[in-house]
């Protein structure tokens, strides 16, 4: 198969023929047919992540059709349409047994902990538990979109954030996170604040529904600008970025009892913020982490889709192909471009 595989940290990776993955007996081999470029892809890739084992082929954000099933399989055959949470469950760990398993205490995650969807074919572990079936009205661009930035907001603002309609949300980085995010939020009546340093970003912010939107370049204070346009602070606040000054801007956006919540990773430099913890008590703020969402959740989404409430499609950038890839991925860390960029040639 032809996959993309690095072989060194930060050193750039190379398009390669490498023999074809076989499924394990519980597992399934994917042909990939859309996968996402995201910004824990360039995180694995300049060693950020302890699970990567050099050499690595990354991508964990994908749908495509299964191909090959191990003999121990029941729920999926060759030819299904599927996608795949990018935290997968072992099935037997305490938090598999509560529904958690995005929190699976031996979770495994392709493009991380094993190779990934940067190829032609993918294997995934425990298809059983993890595989989730696509809606023949998804294509597999979109449903590669929602693989970790669209889901992981998702649940973020529904399930962690609570969101409801009426309250405020502000939402600090405009990327693929961040615009997912927004996106969901104003779904579930929320007035959005949207902040980012990007015009281009921002203006989609306005156009997905943002009510207001700050640019942090032009602004001495961020925090004071959320507090004067939501009336005295935001009832949820999302770090969608993963950098000291988003996470401590976020923190401070919060009115009483607000709630903030973590979804852009914090590695490398960024690994220890200084949470205002004094404030944290005195406003009796919620800080919270948001790390994937199970299969067993994406049915709720999948209705929203359905329904025309959030429209995933329109969260997509470029489509590129494979060899495309290695320069979108190097490229991560300048933020250019809007949306999502996917794999969509092989």
């Amino acid at each position: 198969m032809k996959a993309i595989l690095y072989e060194a940290f930060s050193q750039p990776p190379k398009l390669v023929s490498l023999p074809d993955p076989a499924p394990k007996p519980h597992g399934v081999v994917i042909r990939v047919m859309a996968t996402g470029v995201c910004r824990s892809d360039w995180h694995g890739w300049v060693g950020h992540d302890a699970d990567i084992v050099l050499p690595h082929v990354p991508g964990h954000e994908l749908a495509g059709i299964v191909e090959a099933v191990g003999n121990e399989v029941t729920r999926w055959k060759p030819g299904d349409r599927v996608t795949v949470p990018f935290v997968g469950g072992c099935g037997s760990c305490p938090e598999c047994h509560a529904g958690h398993q995005q929190v699976c205490d031996n979770q495994f995650q392709p493009g991380f902990t094993h190779w990934g969807s940067f190829a032609e074919y993918v294997s995934i572990e425990r298809a059983d538990l993890n595989l989730v079936a696509l809606p023949e009205s998804l294509d597999f661009a979109t449903a590669a979109s929602l693989g970790c930035r669209f889901v992981t907001s998702f649940r973020a603002v529904i399930d962690q954030g609570k969101v409801s309609a009426g309250q405020w949300v502000a939402v600090h980085g405009c990327g693929g996170v961040g615009l997912s995010a927004i996106m969901i939020a104003v779904a579930a009546g929320a007035n959005v604040v949207a902040v980012d340093i990007s015009e281009p970003a921002l203006a989609l912010a306005r156009k997905l529904g943002a009510v207001a939107t700050v640019n942090a370049r032009d602004v001495d204070d961020v925090p004071a600008a959320v507090l004067e346009i939501s009336g005295g602070g935001v009832h949820v606040s999302l770090d969608a970025l993963g950098a000291i000054g988003t996470c401590v801007n976020s923190i401070h956006s919060l009115r009483k009892r607000g709630k903030h919540i973590q979804v852009g990773l914090m590695l490398g430099n960024d690994s220890m913020p200084p949470v205002p913890m004094g404030r944290v008590i005195s406003h009796e703020l919620e800080i919270l982490g948001s790390h994937g969402m199970q299969a067993h959740r994406y049915g709720a989404m999948f209705e929203m889709i359905a329904a025309g409430r959030l429209k995933p499609a329109e969260l997509v950038g470029r489509k590129i192909t494979l060899a495309q890839s290695i320069d979108a991925l190097m490229g991560m860390d300048r933020f250019e471009g809007v949306g999502v960029t996917v794999v969509t040639e092989f």
